[in-house]
């Protein structure tokens, strides 16, 4: 399951156009530790996925999922070097999205 996570975490995060260091920044931790997760050495914990579904724009099940679609939620940008402060903001807009979505199947039926 851990090599699932962070194969998964590795496409998401390429797709987006992220580094290790850019996630590494907004989760708080080191650099190494990312590498390890992408490599199924090391877990994160449910808080640490969480924050990344939202910064990916997807659900965490998504993330867990050996099917995962490499497509996410996404909004442009640009910028060379994001800031944790950026990246926050990035989580923010991806989970009102994610709560639009999750809204507009419930009034579905």
């Amino acid at each position: 399951m851990a090599n699932i996570i962070g194969n998964n975490i590795k496409t998401l995060r390429d797709g987006m156009g992220f580094n290790q260091s850019n996630i590494a920044r907004f989760l708080n931790v080191d650099q190494s530790l990312i590498s390890k997760v992408e490599k199924g050495e090391r877990i994160l914990s449910a808080d640490m996925l969480e924050k990344l579904a939202c910064l990916f724009g997807v659900s965490v099940d998504a993330i867990e999922d050996s099917a995962i679609e490499a497509s996410s939620l996404s909004f442009a940008f640009r910028a060379s070097d994001l800031s944790a402060e950026d990246l926050e903001a990035i989580s923010a807009i991806n989970r009102i999205a994610l709560n639009s979505e999750y809204m507009a199947e419930l009034l579905k039926g």
